[in-house]
């Protein structure tokens, strides 16, 4: 029997095949969760309804997490679907190209309204929405990245949105707390999706984290889908308001040297 047998897990922000969201979906339904997907717009309604079929999922739905009607109606639509929710997963970021290729300060005021609204508050509007519909022991998780803490260079506004985000997980666990409801964030390393093509220098950042990060070796959303299996199940019951590092332990180094560095001392 699998760790989410019975549960009801919706999953926000999948995109593509190479999506964590796909990691995670794919990891849920080995261990037995009924499926909800969403998707953010038309574009990508080709690629993410192939993904459901592939889960056996049915219920497929579009939201834009900007617009409150658009979330409250897919809260609606889930209630008569499913019932009761066990796992909210919230796999949604974005920040315009332009904000992700030089200095910070050039961040446009519309660009940081935008990074904030979809990448963080969304998190919030979500959870709001849903919490009429989740089942004590249930599990929120957003996905985060360790540019919230230190500088991850061109990651700009979208590290600022992801310290928001981590800061949202406290208040959120904080405030479902009484609820026997947990709200936990994982911080993953970087991996190849959609989301990161966009970041300026990101292949030379991909290579030097797997040259410096103690186990020597990049992350796959099927690690972050196992991490995301962990959180969602009765395993993690009493874990809520933390960051989950999946990340082959990067964030634990200090000071940084290439294996070359080390072998010349």
């Amino acid at each position: 029997m699998g760790l989410l047998e019975g549960k009801n897990a919706l999953i926000f922000g999948l995109a593509n095949e190479r999506s964590i969201a796909w990691g995670i979906t794919q990891a849920f339904h080995r261990e037995g969760a009924n499926i909800g997907i969403s998707y953010a717009g038309e574009m990508l309604e080709r690629r993410v309804k192939p993904l459901a079929e592939q889960v056996g999922c049915k219920w497929v739905e579009e939201c834009d997490v900007t617009r409150d009607d658009q979330i409250a109606a897919a809260a609606e639509k889930a209630a008569q679907n499913f019932g009761k929710i066990d796992v909210l997963v919230h796999s949604i970021a974005f920040a315009g190209r332009e904000e992700l290729t030089g200095p910070y300060y050039n961040t446009s005021r519309e660009g940081f309204k935008n990074a904030m609204d979809i990448s963080v508050f969304s998190f919030v509007a979500l959870s709001r929405a849903f919490q009429p519909l989740l089942n004590p022991g249930a599990s929120l998780m957003c996905l985060t990245y360790y540019g919230s803490v230190k500088v991850a260079p061109h990651y700009n506004v979208m590290g600022v949105a992801k310290a928001a985000l981590e800061s949202s997980t406290r208040y959120l666990a904080y405030d479902f707390g009484p609820q026997k409801i947990r709200v936990n964030a994982i911080s993953a390393g970087p991996i190849r999706t959609l989301a990161a093509a966009g970041v300026g220098g990101f292949r030379d950042m991909y290579k030097h984290f797997a040259d410096m990060s103690p186990m020597r070796e990049n992350v796959t959303i099927e690690d972050v889908g196992n991490a995301a299996v962990f959180l969602a199940s009765d395993l993690s019951a009493r874990i809520t308001g933390e960051v989950l590092y999946v990340d082959s332990g990067f964030n634990t180094i200090g000071v940084q040297m290439s294996a070359k560095e080390e072998k010349s001392e």
